[in-house]
């Protein structure tokens, strides 16, 4: 008999975009670590943050997440943080040359997928390496969708 799985207490989704799997083409996608302050892990615990506006850049040899939204903590007025700063990315030299590559060269986009606590309790964000959707893709995806929606509601009512 299987031993049943714990859920980990450490694991946390903080922040998603959703709205990225409609307006991108994910390719691929990479786990990077994120520099924080204090109060911001602090108020990530709680649960105050947006990722939906935002998006990476490689500048000056770095990977920076810009305009990421992390709510202030209210116990932290003095040592507080800036909402809307850049924050440094993690990602080795080598994802950080291919990443830099595909950005410049090819003219893809890094967008945020997902912010969360991983299983040892550090911050981490998924970025996605994606390639902008035109209109007509949009509405092919929406018609898929809705298809397939269509699809298991009538299998439903045969059964």
């Amino acid at each position: 008999m299987a031993k049943a799985q714990k859920k980990d207490p450490n694991y946390k989704v903080i922040a998603e975009n959703r709205r990225a799997r409609y307006d991108y083409a994910i390719e691929d996608d990479i786990e990077c670590g994120i520099v924080l302050e204090g109060s911001e892990v602090k108020s990530l615990r709680a649960g105050g943050a947006n990722i939906a506006e935002s998006y990476a850049a490689v500048e000056d040899g770095e990977l920076w997440l810009v305009n990421s939204y992390i709510a202030p903590y209210e116990q932290a007025r003095t040592f507080g943080h800036h909402e809307r700063r850049r924050r440094k990315l993690l990602v080795s030299k080598r994802e950080l040359a291919r990443l830099w590559d595909v950005t410049r060269r090819k003219g893809m986009t890094l967008v945020p997928l997902v912010l969360y606590f991983n299983h040892k309790g550090l911050a981490k964000l998924k970025l996605g390496i994606a390639r902008g959707k035109k209109t007509h893709d949009k509405r092919e995806t929406q018609a898929k969708r809705d298809w397939s929606r269509q699809k298991r509601r009538l299998l439903k009512e045969i059964r």
